[in-house]
């Protein structure tokens, strides 16, 4: 994987375009840059080989889809066994309304981000994640107001 200090002021620019705007046309990209689109389209395909850009996807409005609801989900653990961390990762797999998941450093050992449409559903998830794993604690943030939703500082 190419390193931070191997993106030029070029590679920036396409980077910050796309995450952006992943619709844009490689003839957009290209003329924005100011280069040709061959030349981008070569930059742009070196920096998805070196999995600087992991994929294009569209964001989603979770309140007009009916997923309303979005919780921070902090979760202990009395075991750190590798069969233990085995069968989370597969229940953090399987459950869609887990959009995101982190392994944490300081008290808190995984914090989940889990989308769901009301307050039943939550607790529907909840029922289910402390039935699959034993867990020392499960403390659930719910979210009020997301304030930034912004692409990468690059």
């Amino acid at each position: 994987m190419a390193a931070d200090r191997d993106l030029d002021r070029v590679d920036r620019d396409i980077l910050r375009l796309i995450a952006a705007d992943a619709s844009l046309s490689l003839t957009e990209i290209a003329d924005k840059v100011g280069l040709t689109p061959t030349p981008c389209w070569k930059r742009i395909r070196r920096m998805e080989q070196d999995g600087i850009i992991r994929g294009r996807v569209a964001q989603l409005d979770a309140a007009k889809l009916g997923l309303g609801v979005s919780v921070f989900v902090a979760v202990e653990t009395a075991d750190h066994s590798a069969t233990w961390l085995e069968r989370f990762a597969a229940v953090i797999a399987r459950t869609p309304e887990i959009v995101d998941a982190w392994r944490m450093s300081g008290d808190v050992d995984y914090l989940l981000h889990v989308v769901v449409h009301d307050i039943a559903a939550y607790d529907g998830f909840y029922r289910r994640l402390i039935a699959d794993l034993p867990l020392r604690n499960v403390t659930s943030r719910f979210a009020m107001e997301r304030m930034k939703d912004a692409p990468l500082p690059i």
